[in-house]
């Protein structure tokens, strides 16, 4: 990877057309924004500058930039207008700036406005960037959520909460252009803050045309009074800057964040915890050596080797993408070296000798996985297991998939089926009792609460809190349902 390159990944160099710049403007000046003072802490070569000193004509424009070539060309392109008078550029890291004591300096109304970047913490240890907010658990993530994926953030979305502590001390506005994804947390911290907010909206934006990126993004706008408040905050989710086309309620009940409000309120009875967890599929993080294709009696692991070992411990596996697109079993099995997290795996030693041989032979990977989990559990360890995992019948969703594909599945070559970590699911002893279960799960009043619950433009729209938020069991019976 080139440096250009690097250096655009670590700051989230996305530049704003000016085009979307006076468009994100121009919907501003339509909602009643009318700015005394208008900020831009991240300004780069300044689109957002020069349109705000031409939308808002008796506006103050501070521009703030850390890369001195872009305020250069950005000086160029003030001294162009004619509008140097009021634009006042700042070499400054937004880590390193205290925006409280710089706002409280600004008078009259303020409007922040602008792009954050565009990338997470994770993106930028993976170029070794430094681009970053002094390392804390921020969003306070506890125990195995804080050690995981769950503790990855988007810079953007701590820029936004550092901001936002001070738009709701001093009040003032603010409008940005973020992952639609980072809005609603945003939104959502704003309430868990209890920051009085009087207004919040989003408008949807089309990410590929305007920045060549695969991603959902939008315009949140929000307006602070500056006290302290404990009223939730509903707003309202526009498909496009036009304002045109369907338009969603949104808000949080329940400590959920929803998705559609209607929805939600003709079915919010069943509002509860799930009669069973739904948990996730196996987690090993080495599947080059604990998963298997099966053909003509062989086994092949991942790193193209034949591979004899005991049947004890092999177990058929589904992967998501089986169960999201109604595949049938491929043949693959995986190797489940525990029953339960706390299980010794030296058991295995004794019980079936190749597949400690194995295991062993393949130590150099699986000694190797880099999360904590595995440090402080015994060699081979594995999650996402318990006694649910070796029920027989279960019901299986794929996270990752854009809709609601609920499935029965039963053992095979009489053992339960196991999945990866990208499926959730529930586990029965019966298939009476599976079938049941999943009738209630696919009633129409189960799959709209489901529904007005997922935000589908999410990486993995489908989580575990949602389907664990739901109580089926409160519906009639698939029976009682048909006689009435």
């Amino acid at each position: 990877m080139n440096e250009a390159k690097k250096r655009k990944i670590e700051f989230g160099d996305f530049q704003t057309p000016s085009a979307l710049a006076r468009l994100v403007c121009e919907r501003l000046s339509l909602l009643g924004f009318a700015p005394d003072v208008v900020i831009e802490p991240t300004c780069g070569v300044g689109a957002f500058v020069l349109t705000a000193a031409q939308q808002f004509p008796r506006a103050e424009v501070h521009g703030y930039e850390i890369n001195p070539a872009y305020l250069d060309e950005l000086r160029q392109s003030v001294e162009g207008l004619g509008v140097t008078r009021r634009v006042n550029l700042h070499q400054q890291d937004f880590f390193e700036t205290d925006w409280l004591a710089e706002l409280e300096a600004m008078p009259g109304n303020v409007l922040v406005l602008g792009n954050p970047p565009w990338v997470t913490n994770a993106g930028q240890g993976a170029i070794g960037g430094t681009n970053l907010p002094q390392k804390s658990n921020f969003l306070k993530h506890k125990g195995f959520d804080a050690i995981t994926g769950k503790a990855n953030f988007d810079i953007s979305e701590w820029m936004l909460i550092d901001l936002m502590r001070t738009l709701g001390a001093r009040g003032g506005d603010l409008a940005m252009l973020v992952k639609t994804t980072v809005a609603r947390k945003i939104i959502a911290h704003a309430e868990r803050m209890q920051l009085g907010v009087s207004y919040a909206t989003i408008f949807g934006i089309d990410a590929k045309r305007h920045f060549d990126a695969s991603v959902d993004a939008c315009l949140l706008a929000m307006r602070f009074t500056g006290a302290l408040s404990d009223a939730g905050i509903d707003y309202d989710v526009h498909l496009s800057l036009d304002g045109n086309g369907t338009t969603r309620r949104v808000g949080h009940r329940l400590g959920l964040t929803v998705g559609d409000l209607v929805r939600f309120e003709q079915h919010a009875d069943l509002i509860g915890s799930s009669p069973q967890k739904w948990r996730s599929g196996v987690k090993h993080d080495a599947s080059s050596v604990m998963e298997f294709d099966s053909s003509d009696g062989l086994l092949r692991n991942g790193l193209d080797e034949e591979v004899r070992i005991e049947l004890e411990y092999l177990y058929p596996l589904m992967k998501g993408s089986d169960i999201g697109s109604n595949r049938d079993w491929r043949g693959k099995f995986v190797l489940v070296t525990q029953r339960k997290p706390e299980d010794e795996t030296d058991a295995i030693r004794e019980r079936a000798p190749r597949t400690w041989q194995y295991l062993d032979g393949h130590g150099d990977i699986l000694d190797a996985r880099g999360s904590a989990i595995y440090r402080k559990n015994p060699r081979f360890a594995i999650f996402g297991i318990g006694d649910y995992a070796f029920r027989p019948w279960r019901i299986a969703i794929c996270g990752l998939y854009k809709k609601l594909n609920f499935r029965l599945v039963g053992p095979i070559e009489g053992k339960p089926v196991q999945f990866d970590d990208t499926v959730y699911y529930v586990s029965f002893d019966s298939r009476d009792e599976a079938q049941d279960a999943l009738e209630r799960i696919c009633s129409i009043e189960a799959t709209e609460l489901y529904s007005s619950l997922i935000f589908w433009d999410e990486k993995r729209p489908i989580k575990s809190s949602v389907l664990n938020a739901v109580d089926w069991s409160r519906l009639p019976a698939p029976h009682k349902r048909r006689a009435a």
